[in-house]
């Protein structure tokens, strides 16, 4: 198994550069930041540093999505940053949450969603697109290589992923809901002609290393507000029931909005309605030895890589037990 890093652009940024270092140091692959611009500082300046500060940790945004940038410049922007550190990035994309919200846009139809990861992947690799009827090609890339992973809960984004993505990323680590999703991607990749072990899944939720349970929780109910954002959306397309498994949709009943000033962030308040044991399912917490059997029952389940958020009042502690006692027990 993989692991990777998720942080958020919080400035200042030289303390993100540092923190994906020390993960790097610690075992982690792959560095992922947010990527809500309004909310945070801009993601893609950021990689550039900390891809210079590492020697082989992949970057990228968990996840972006098609309406905050144009697509030729999403794709000369990892083109570029491939370019100079031989091709090190990774595009973590979905239909559009806070980056959209604050703005005042809707998420992205799936549809837009498909399109964009196309037409980003091919001119990132120096394939030519046809763009507002014209057609567009980047003319110095070359060897260029751009993984398109797709973030989703739902049976059609379920679908598009297994169509059309080349990982993709649930967003949260109850083993149930990783074998519905990940066996919805494998069957929609075999009806569409597709190798299903082809594409990467990434299971990523925060994990705190300690033995305070109960505060432990406290500072990772977050996580289950920023789900409930998605679900909520699931929910009014679908119906509580049904399409959906009731182990994602029961515990919204309460929910009543939320406010993306304090999102991603341990104590946010519009994440009262999360009980305890959505915080236990959907989060890694308690001593190292609770991670390390929560993710061999992900990887049995086939999950290739763990990205770990980390947004808690102890990071460099998790980091470190993470490098010290989990890391070495999944990858030996």
């Amino acid at each position: 198994m993989d692991f990777g890093i998720v942080l958020q652009t919080d400035p200042p940024a030289r303390d993100v550069v540092r923190l994906m270092k020390d993960a790097e140091d610690a075992g982690f692959r792959y560095g992922w930041t947010f990527d809500s611009c309004v909310l945070w500082q801009e993601p893609f300046v950021i990689y550039s540093q900390i891809l210079a500060a590492t020697s082989a940790m992949i970057v990228g945004p968990m996840v972006s999505s098609p309406g905050t940038r144009d697509w030729s410049v999403l794709a000369s922007t990892f083109a570029t940053l491939n370019d100079m550190y031989g091709n090190r990035t990774v595009f973590g994309i979905g239909r559009g949450d806070s980056a959209h919200r604050v703005v005042g846009k809707p998420p992205s139809t799936l549809a837009t969603l498909r399109d964009c990861m196309r037409v980003v992947k091919d001119l990132a690799e120096g394939r030519a697109v046809t763009m507002n009827e014209k057609t567009v090609q980047i003319p110095w890339i070359r060897n260029g290589r751009l993984e398109m992973w797709m973030a989703g809960y739902g049976p059609k984004a379920l679908k598009t992923v297994g169509e059309h993505a080349d990982g993709f990323i649930l967003q949260c680590a109850d083993p149930a809901i990783a074998r519905w999703t990940i066996g919805a991607v494998r069957d929609a990749a075999r009806a569409a002609g597709r190798d299903p072990g082809g594409i990467t899944i990434c299971v990523a939720a925060p994990a705190y290393v300690g033995d305070d349970l109960a505060h432990q929780r406290e500072q990772l109910r977050w996580f289950g507000g920023m789900v409930g954002n998605h679900v909520a959306d699931l929910v009014a397309r679908y119906g509580s029931s049904g399409a959906v498994p009731k182990e994602l949709t029961d515990y919204i009943r309460e929910r009543e909005g939320y406010d993306y000033s304090h999102h991603g962030k341990a104590g946010n308040p519009s994440t009262e309605f999360v009980p305890d044991e959505i915080v236990d399912r959907f989060c890694l917490l308690g001593p190292a030895s609770a991670h390390v059997e929560r993710l061999q029952e992900l990887a049995e389940l086939g999950v290739d890589q763990f990205s770990l958020y980390l947004m808690h009042d102890d990071r460099e502690a998790t980091l470190a037990s993470y490098g010290s006692q989990i890391i070495p027990k999944l990858t030996a």
